[in-house]
């Protein structure tokens, strides 16, 4: 089929690709700019998509990503399928130093007095998804729910992550959005000009090819030197 894999990716080597792309983050990144720059959009509108995903990219919304982007760059009448690689910003290796520098911030600006390190943080996580897994399964089962740690995960990490990235995303999202811009606006008027000065050359080559057969042609009409027309070949009678 076509845009099949040839080789089937098992379910590992694509938890492994969510973690650490094969070319790197390098090769990701610069895919997604020239992808960004190829839209068949105006720059304003791709810009605006660049926007809305880049701020949901920061905001902590696992799962929720593209939903979320895919929504406010339809709000923003932005570009959305912009908006979807625009949330690639966020990856595993600056995700946690973010995490940590948002929650601090968070904290500061609700008040809390509460210290947190970044394996408190990371133990906070992991104590809300194993409570949330256990409340999952005792739908099912006998076993009772249990809210405390979720509750505490809520006030002293959710809450403080949302709010504390929601000011500094926004200001990054700024500076992608006037970046897109011209970088979209030089990629489109190159294109355009390859694209015109391609026309051109095609327009030209038919004109000669053309005249060379208008040539041809007339050439073909003209007699032969040294007969006149009306005159054959055939030898008089004897």
């Amino acid at each position: 089929m076509v845009f099949k894999r040839r080789d089937p990716r098992g379910w590992l080597a694509w938890l492994r690709e969510m973690f650490y792309p094969t070319g790197g983050f390098r090769r990701a990144t610069r895919y997604v700019i020239h992808r960004m720059r190829r839209l068949p959009d105006r720059p304003h509108r791709i810009a605006r998509g660049v926007f809305a995903g880049s701020l949901i990219g920061f905001l902590p919304l696992p799962g929720l990503q593209f939903l979320g982007a895919w929504g406010l760059a339809w709000a923003m009448r932005g570009n959305v399928l912009a908006a979807l690689l625009a949330t690639f910003n966020s990856n595993p290796i600056t995700t946690p130093f973010f995490a940590v520098g948002a929650i601090s911030l968070g904290h500061w600006m609700l008040g809390i007095d509460t210290p947190l390190s970044a394996e408190a943080i990371g133990d906070g996580f992991a104590r809300a998804g194993a409570e949330l897994w256990h409340n999952m399964r005792a739908l099912f089962g006998p076993a009772e729910m249990h809210w405390d740690g979720l509750a505490q995960f809520w006030s002293d990490i959710y809450l403080p992550y949302f709010i504390g990235a929601l000011g500094p995303g926004i200001g990054l999202s700024l500076i992608f959005y006037y970046i897109t811009i011209p970088l979209v606006e030089a990629y489109q008027k190159a294109r355009a000009d390859k694209f015109r000065e391609s026309s051109e050359r095609r327009l030209l080559l038919r004109e000669k090819l053309a005249v060379l057969a208008k040539r041809g042609g007339d050439a073909a009409k003209d007699p032969v030197p040294g007969t006149k027309q009306g005159d054959d070949d055939t030898p008089p009678a004897a």
